[in-house]
This record gives structure tokens, C-alpha cells and sequence, in this order.
């Protein structure tokens, strides 16, 4: 059964299982001891933290393990915060980042300080200039992405490193998502990552910081981890994941030529097959193995289990699949359609049949959905002279309905004629704006009204 969602976790790589086997049967030993046993277990510990840090860029002594990912970017960003507080109290970050990251903010603002959320284009890129712009005389830090999480983006960041650097501000660069495919670009100040993004086992995450940036470990210290990861490391998984690590970069240029052109075949193909989708993210500077696409008038927890009724386990930033009811926070940043989000992320390995299969599968999978809907079938017919405006009722009702509805009523509204939807949905903001988009439609705006939000279109044609 194909598993197309690497980018939340990447199946164990065969180098991380046979380190790990090893590294149980030698390595579970205190590594700060000074007997023999402890002597093996530290010798296996700094060859981890050796192969680890050339594979990061950055010296062994600047790199430790965490015991997750998001720790490493918590503990990376109240470190290097502490250490400047001087300087001041406010954060710099893309509208993108990783929840770790918007978390920390917030946890900052909560403290008095202060956040400045950089926008992203349409294709979740953050510009360069605006990125600059945003930093100020009291910013102690800024963080930014080196590729985005649900839709593959590549983000600019040795510009913004070199911004940085010319301002005197650390940037710290969350590179979970790409450190497998190879090394950050740019003179960066922190790096955090994790290693089952890459193959490696769930529970380490690797956090850099390069000599004389000022950093302040946050919490009670110990003598382990230069004081920054305090606590007895789970070494054998450290060891499993500093090997995958240096065996994905082996493999990285050839494997990443061979899934770009599966998820070039998918970008292109799906649209053909599939009526009403867009594709989102930056076409070309993207990560090598992701995809995202939305589908209009599709719930995106019926997809999801409907394709694993297929055989293909995939994710989705749709907010119908969360327990929210808010849609992504990237695909909002973006302004992008939410409803019906599909993100397939390609394993190493993964075959050309299976990619085949999917794009078979796909186009009954999301009519089967619709249907179940009562989805429109196809684009409104011919519309007919006059003036008219139709007020649509979808308050109570969940992303896609109000969509559908909408859909249903145009072909009743004439030419310059309006039809408003009312919605208490907040994935209908993202959600009508991209279906006019889609389908060639003028969004005249929204307005407050009694127990949610009116949504008005204008018929063009």
C-alpha cells in the first residue's frame, strides 16, 4: 500500500534500522562515565555528533540532539532570545512557519514581546525585501524556513541571511523539511531539524548554533549537551539518525531528479484529469517529493478516507480535517483554496506504478465525493440577460457546503448579476475568493453580517 506522506514522517530508512539494532547492543550505556562501557558509548555519541554536523554545515561542537524537532526550534528560539535580550524583544518570522514556530511567537507576545509575521505570494514564498523590511533596531532574532512544510515552497534564505547578518540579527533556519535533500544555503546563525523527516528514527532533533552568536539555555542545566539538551540522550537513536542523515545526502541528488519528474507527472496530470482543482505552491523552487492540491466542492476528511480506502495514505491542510475548523494557517497566508487539500509527499523508493495508480484512482475518488455532496457536475451553463441578485443561507454549514451551494444557485444569476453567500465557516474566506479565481467570477468582497460573514460575486460571463 503506497504511503504518500513522507513530509510528516519518512519511513524508517534500512541504514537507521541496522544502526539502531547496533547502537541497542553497544550504546546504552551512560555515555559520560569513564568506564568502558560509557568510553564506547561516548565514542559513539561524538561520531553521531561528527557525521550530524557535516552533513548540517557547521562545526560538531555547535550541534546537539534533541529530543524532538519542535524541541530543538523552542529551545533554539528562547536560547538565542535570552542571550540577546538586550538587544530586545522582538521576533521576525514568515507567516508560514511551522506551528513550533507561531507557537514560540505567541508564547512571546504573551511575555511582552513582540512579533512581526512576514505575508507570502500566492505561491507561500516569502519575499526577500519584505523579509528585510521587517527587521528592526530592538529584533533579537528572526526565523524562517528553508522549505515549507504542506506545499514544498523553497523560501529565500540566503538573501535573508545575508539581510540579517547586515543588520546584526541571528537567523535561525528550520530545515526539517529539507536537511535530507542537502545543506542550507546562506550564512545562517541557528539550524533546527528532525531526523524522522529524513528516514531517521521519531524522538531526536538535531539544533545547531554557530560560535559567538549569544545564546542563554532557558530552564535547569546540566553537564550533557553543552547544557542546551539537558537529560540521558536515547543514543541509539541519535546514532540511527546521524547515519541516515549522511546515507539519504549519498543518495539525495539522484533520488531528488527521479521524484521530481513523479510529482511533475502529478502537478500536470491531476488538473487534466480532475475538473475544478488547483495546484498550489511554487512550481519550480519547491522540495523534490511534494505536491499539494485542493479540490473545490470536496470535503477534505471524505478524500483523505476515501483514498486510504484505496490504498494511499496522504495528508491535508483542509480545516474539515481538523478538529478546528480553521483552515491552514499556510494555505491562509496564501490566500489559496482549502477545501478538498490534498498534500502527497514521495518516500525514497517510491515507484513510477504507484504514482500511475494514483492519478488513476484519483478521478473517481473525488467525483464519488462530490456526488455524495450533491457537488455540481461541471462548469454553470450560459447565463441568461437581466438583473438579479440571490442571497444564498450556509450559516451552520461546514467548508465545502457553502461552496456548493454557490456553485448551484450561479447558473440562476445573469450576467453583472450578484449572488451572496452567508457563512459562519472560516475556510469560506479562502474558499469563495479562490472559486471565483478558478472559475472566472468576479469577488466583489465580504461584509459583516448578524451571526457571520456575507460573501458577494459578481457574475462576469
Amino acid at each position: 500500500m503506497p504511503y504518500f506522506d513522507a513530509a510528516s514522517a519518512a519511513p524508517l530508512h534500512p541504514v537507521a534500522r541496522q544502526a539502531l539494532l547496533a547502537a541497542l547492543d553497544e550504546g546504552w550505556a551512560d555515555p559520560v562515565r569513564l568506564y568502558r562501557e560509557g568510553r564506547r558509548a561516548r565514542l559513539l555519541l561524538d561520531a553521531a555528533r561528527e557525521a550530524a554536523a557535516a552533513e548540517a554545515g557547521c562545526r560538531p561542537d555547535e550541534l546537539v540532539f534533541t529530543p524532538s524537532g519542535t524541541r530543538a526550534l523552542h529551545d533554539g528560539i528562547a536560547g538565542a532570545l535570552a542571550g540577546r535580550r538586550r538587544t530586545g524583544r522582538h521576533l521576525v518570522v514568515s507567516a508560514v512557519e511551522h506551528s513550533a514556530v507561531l507557537h514560540a511567537g505567541e508564547a512571546l507576545e504573551a511575555d511582552g514581546g513582540s512579533v512581526t509575521r512576514v505575508g507570502v505570494d500566492r505561491t507561500g514564498r516569502v519575499a526577500a525585501g519584505a523579509y528585510a523590511a521587517a527587521l528592526r533596531p530592538d529584533t533579537a532574532l528572526a526565523v524562517l524556513q528553508s522549505a515549507n512544510h504542506e506545499v514544498g515552497t523553497e523560501q529565500p534564505v540566503a538573501e535573508a541571511a545575508a539581510a540579517c547578518r547586515a543588520a546584526g540579527v541571528p537567523l535561525l533556519v528550520d530545515a526539517a523539511q529539507s536537511l535530507g535533500w542537502g545543506p542550507v544555503a546562506g550564512d545562517w546563525s541557528l539550524l533546527a531539524a528532525s531526523a524522522h523527516k529524513w528516514g531517521g528514527p521519531p524522538g531526536v532533533g538535531l539544533l545547531a548554533v554557530r560560535k559567538g552568536v549569544r545564546f542563554a539555555p532557558r530552564g535547569p542545566v546540566d553537564e550533557r549537551e553543552s547544557g542546551r539538551a539537558p537529560g540521558f540522550p536515547d543514543l541509539p537513536a541519535v546514532v540511527a539518525a546521524a547515519a541516515s542523515l549522511r546515507a539519504v545526502r549519498a543518495e539525495a541528488a539522484a533520488e531528488a531528479a527521479r521524484l521530481r519528474e513523479l510529482v511533475d507527472r502529478v502537478r500536470a496530470r491531476v488538473p487534466e484529469l480532475v475538473p475544478d482543482v488547483e495546484v498550489v505552491g511554487d512550481p519550480v523552487r519547491r522540495l523534490p517529493h511534494l505536491v499539494t492540491f485542493s479540490c473545490l466542492y470536496v470535503d477534505g476528511e471524505a478524500l483523505l478516507h476515501a483514498l486510504d480506502r484505496e490504498g494511499f495514505s496522504v495528508s491535508s491542510g483542509s480545516s474539515c480535517t481538523s478538529s478546528t475548523l480553521e483552515p491552514s494557517h499556510v494555505l491562509r497566508a496564501m490566500g489559496v483554496l482549502s477545501e478538498g487539500n490534498v498534500r502527497v509527499s514521495l518516500p525514497w523508493g517510491t515507484e513510477a506504478a504507484d504514482v500511475e495508480r494514483f492519478l488513476d484512482v484519483l478521478p473517481r475518488v473525488v467525483a464519488g465525493v462530490r456526488e455524495h455532496l450533491g457537488a455540481p457536475a461541471g462548469a454553470p451553463p450560459g447565463a441568461r440577460e437581466g438583473e438579479r441578485e440571490l442571497v444564498v443561507d450556509a450559516l451552520g454549514k461546514r467548508c465545502p457546503i457553502p461552496v456548493i451551494e454557490l456553485a448551484k444557485v450561479f447558473a440562476d444569476v445573469p450576467v453583472g448579476g450578484l449572488v451572496t453567500v452567508l457563512s459562519d465557516d472560516a475556510a469560506a474566506r479562502l474558499d469563495v475568493p479562490a472559486w471565483c479565481e478558478m472559475r472566472g467570477q468576479e469577488y466583489v468582497g465580504e461584509r459583516p453580517v448578524e451571526r457571520g460573514v456575507a460573501y458577494t460575486v459578481r457574475r462576469r460571463s
